[in-house]
């Protein structure tokens, strides 16, 4: 059976995962947070509020004033959030 297009990869209310349907920076952050630690969100994105006194208050008004920054995490959430669905549904 061929592999799905990653671009389509929908989540479990069948919504694409690329499009953010309904997610909110903080649920996105708290996913991260929760599936790396700040140490390896710090890893993967390098930005000094994953890095110095990490919190979920002070990483979401850095992100929602740089449209870079947010763009990466996102990014991020979309790349991690696929690799599960598909890692979910191989037998």
């Amino acid at each position: 059976m061929p592999q799905p297009d990653p671009t389509d990869v929908r989540d479990e209310s069948g919504h694409l995962i690329r499009e953010l349907h309904g997610i909110t920076l903080a649920q996105i952050l708290e996913y991260l947070v929760a599936h790396y630690g700040w140490p390896g969100l710090d890893e993967r994105i390098r930005i000094n509020c994953f890095a110095v006194n990490p919190s979920i208050k002070s990483s979401l008004t850095f992100l929602r004033r740089t449209p870079w920054a947010r763009a990466k995490v996102e990014d991020l959430y979309v790349q991690t959030r696929t690799a599960e669905v598909l890692g979910q549904r191989r037998p």
